[in-house]
């Protein structure tokens, strides 16, 4: 089936909202503006309950159904990017150095079309939380509605949520259960030796030789101490050491990331990471100092709301155009710690051939909005019926 008709009829409105967010971005938790514009929106469609000031400018909007029955959560996320846009457009960010370069306006506009629906026709039983959502581009603000009690204050049972996927038939779904997206950790290594001059290296304790080991050895955990079957990527992503010529420095830092599903490769990963640094601090006579930081754990659909997430996206797109069996990405998304707090399933939606994610050119397909917000609509409907 196409998008419902009513929410087909408001498409113009979901434009202008989502435009409106694309010229006023905000960063991480400062989202105060955007969560007054959807508070306005909520409002306007007659929702009178309304939460403020969660994770700082986080919003949990309440609506009733008809008659008893369990509390689903929808879930959007409001932040943008540090980036500089490119796109030329005239409603482009209006704020220098920042832009909605993921989507997430589109995001929130997709929820607030189911809202404005659900709103005026309640064709469902209990409650349904609408949950909009401050720093998913780092700060984790998902993780920290979560520990704000979210999930227990307004008795959520279930949480969904959706991501646009560029490059991706427009208002195509995919999705999967079990592990979708990775966890994200960075590590800081410092290598610290002893600077002299070039010209007499056997002064020196040689960081960047070192660092250079270091870093070739690291590439090894993948190709050498990974199972054939298990996911891992192990990257290096900044290298900073020396400042001339002909002066051997003090010191070296290296950097990157490491993206993992499963919890005992993560652990094998850090074991063999600082078992490296302790050996070239020891061949090198330097001194190695290792941090691994643990980010956003792994998106772990479960199964049963994948499956039936999957059959919602299939009424709507139609068969052709659902993957329920997609391959994990080696991204990471924060609504990992909701799906670790309550049973559901994150989806991707095509926004057909753009640029990609985070770049600067980057801008969501106004037409997809109705699409995605058909889905959430009746993924209530239909998970929650009137009896």
């Amino acid at each position: 089936m196409p998008p419902v008709n009513r929410i087909a009829d408001f498409a113009e409105d979901m434009t202008a909202w989502r435009r409106w967010m694309h010229q006023n971005p905000e960063l991480q938790f400062d989202c105060h503006e955007t969560a007054g514009f959807v508070v306005a929106r909520l409002r306007e469609f007659g929702i009178t309950e309304i939460h403020e000031n969660i994770a700082t400018s986080g919003v949990v909007a309440i609506l009733e159904g008809q008659g008893e029955g369990p509390t689903i959560g929808l879930r959007a996320d409001m932040d943008a990017l540090p980036i500089l846009e490119a796109t030329g457009k005239d409603y482009a960010s209006q704020t220098q150095g920042k832009m909605h370069a993921c989507g997430h306006d589109g995001h929130t506009t997709m929820l607030l079309g189911a809202a404005r629906y659900l709103g005026e026709t309640r064709n469902f039983a209990g409650k349904v939380a609408l949950i909009f959502q401050p720093a998913e581009e780092g700060g984790g603000g998902a993780g920290v509605m979560v520990d704000e009690g979210v999930m227990e204050r307004f008795d959520i049972s279930s949480v969904y949520a959706l991501h646009n996927a560029p490059g991706v038939a427009e208002g195509a779904f995919y999705t999967t259960k079990g592990a979708i997206m990775a966890a994200a950790d960075t590590f800081h290594i410092h290598v610290t030796g002893k600077g002299g001059h070039g010209a007499y290296p056997h002064e020196c304790k040689d960081p960047i030789a070192a660092g250079l080991g270091i870093c070739n050895a690291l590439q090894t955990i993948v190709s050498r101490d990974r199972k054939g079957l298990d996911a891992l990527v192990v990257s290096v992503t900044q290298f900073h050491s020396g400042t001339t010529d002909n002066v051997i420095p003090d010191t070296a830092y290296i950097n990157g990331t490491v993206r993992t599903f499963d919890t005992g490769v993560q652990e094998m990963v850090i074991a063999r990471m600082q078992a490296i640094c302790d050996g070239h601090a020891a061949a090198y006579g330097v001194t190695v100092d290792f941090t691994f930081e643990k980010g956003y754990p792994p998106t772990i659909n479960h199964a049963r709301e994948a499956g039936f997430a999957a059959a919602v996206a299939r009424e709507v797109a139609g068969d052709a155009m659902v993957t329920e069996d997609a391959e994990p990405e080696m991204g990471a998304e924060d609504f990992s710690y909701m799906l670790q707090a309550r049973p559901g399933a994150y989806l991707f939606i095509g926004q057909g051939d753009s640029a990609g994610l985070h770049h600067p050119e980057y801008d969501f397909n106004d037409a997809v909005a109705p699409i995605g917000a058909s889905f959430f609509a009746r993924l209530v409907e239909l998970a929650q019926p009137v009896q």
